[in-house]
């Protein structure tokens, strides 16, 4: 920020975000606070590769254990959980009853920061070739 010239007092107050700087204003003091509150909450450092991984499998695994799945991806950090499920073998209702089930194993069994979208994909596909 100073190799930008930024008002010396918005590098002051920005420093303390950094390790290794201690608060020199009340600004910055509000920085040190506000960056240890953040720090605190669940989820908000990142986790271990390792971590990340077994969590993805985990959301995979607990929608895979549900008849009718065929397959499921956990995407975007794990915020979300694709299920496809087989069209013959899982109607309207049941996708919808799937999906709460899913979601109600999630809450009961993961740690997890914020939400996880659970969306239940039942697709029926018709083909047709003209000669």
């Amino acid at each position: 920020m100073k190799k930008f010239g930024l008002d010396p007092r918005v590098v002051d107050a920005a420093n303390p975000h950094d390790d290794g700087y201690s608060a020199r204003s009340v600004e910055a003091a509000i920085v040190q606070v506000a960056d240890a509150i953040s720090a605190a909450r669940p989820g908000a450092r990142r986790e271990s590769l390792e971590q990340y991984i077994k969590r993805m499998e985990d959301l995979e695994n607990i929608a895979t254990s549900y008849e009718g799945v065929e397959k499921a991806y956990a995407i975007h950090a794990g915020r979300e959980v694709r299920v496809f499920v087989q069209p013959k073998n899982v109607d309207d209702l049941t996708a919808v009853k799937l999906a709460q089930q899913i979601a109600k194993q999630i809450e009961s069994e993961l740690q997890y920061p914020g939400e996880v979208k659970i969306n239940v994909i039942r697709e029926t596909r018709a083909e047709a070739v003209a000669h």
